[in-house]
């Protein structure tokens, strides 16, 4: 039996071979013994002699104060679960509690302070639309006419690994085309990160179409038209809902870390670049509208160049020294 300076005892299982503990003299720290007159002492001495003899220790334990009782938060009276919840001091009441005639303390005017912080805000917002609609006399701007006659949807997409410089050209190729049309060259490209572009196109139809209602459909007694575009090409379009391309460009992203392993234990940080892709895409008659704009400006400007004959009269005053 070993015996530590600590005041704890271990039974070595094989006899004759003394244990020896791991501590050391330098590490150990030296206590003392306090011993009283009556040979009794409450110290580390009185536990080992209890500990080996099987005497009890007279040492008083206090027992720790419990923590106080935690205050849950409450649920609303709407909530779904308040048949579940046992409703306690200050707490919502449930819905059979206020359905049987319960008083229920409810501060309204920190409801409505939630709802409107800064009426004062809302109060000019109407009087500055009361204003506009009244020196407008009701008649909406021309780009908010075109928001709500006409859709749109824009579809940004996650960052590819490429650069602008190579992802520029593909943006540029399919900006103003049919999105089938798009799409169709965007799968026979040889590009690498034609690929990416391809499902970001297929992803932003679908999001034009579920969310945004385009491309269901043609109108009734549409007929083929050709237009010029602003470019001076003639495009005819089948329907007016078809769904094409307006802007497409990119934006630069972040740049990642790789290491490049080198001969003789080198190692080269490189930091490949990251682009992301953003596509415009409007029905087709936004292209007819457009182009009846440039047409409608472009007859203007004709009006007011042409030369119109003054109108066959005499000559009242006629001298032969000029006046001035």
């Amino acid at each position: 039996m070993a015996l530590y300076t600590s005041g704890l005892v271990r039974t070595v299982a094989r006899t004759g071979v003394t244990f020896v503990p791991r501590r050391t003299l330098a590490s150990t720290p030296i206590r003392s013994a306090d011993f009283n007159a009556d040979n009794s002492s409450s110290g580390w001495w009185s536990g080992l002699k209890n500990m080996v003899g099987g005497g009890q220790s007279k040492t008083k334990v206090t027992q720790r104060p419990s923590a106080p009782k935690k205050d849950e938060g409450s649920l609303g009276a709407s909530s779904i679960f308040g048949s579940d919840f046992q409703p306690s001091k200050g707490q919502m009441p449930s819905k059979a509690q206020q359905g049987a005639g319960e008083a229920v303390d409810r501060d309204t005017s920190r409801v409505h302070r939630g709802l409107l912080p800064d009426p004062n805000a809302q109060l000019r917002w109407e009087r500055k639309i009361a204003v506009r609609e009244i020196r407008k006399r009701g008649r909406l701007p021309k780009q908010v006419q075109i928001k709500r006659t006409e859709r749109e949807q824009l579809s940004k997409s996650h960052f590819f690994k490429t650069s602008v410089k190579k992802l520029g050209p593909l943006a540029r190729q399919i900006a103003g085309k049919n999105i089938d049309e798009a799409i169709l060259q965007m799968r026979f490209s040889k590009k690498k990160a034609a690929q990416d572009v391809l499902g970001h196109l297929e992803h932003a139809k679908n999001l034009a179409i579920v969310r945004s209602g385009m491309g269901l459909g043609a109108e009734k007694g549409s007929k083929p038209l050709t237009v010029i575009l602003k470019s001076g090409e003639r495009k005819k379009i089948e329907k007016p809902t078809d769904i094409y391309i307006q802007q497409a460009w990119v934006n630069r992203g972040p740049y990642g870390h790789e290491m490049d392993h080198r001969a003789r234990g080198q190692i080269n940080m490189m930091r490949p670049p990251t682009t992301g892709l953003s596509v415009l895409l409007k029905e087709e008659k936004t292209r007819i509208r457009e182009w009846e704009d440039r047409e409608a400006k472009a007859q203007r400007a004709r009006r007011d160049q042409l030369w119109t004959q003054l109108p066959d009269r005499k000559i009242p005053t006629q001298n032969q020294y000029y006046s001035w």
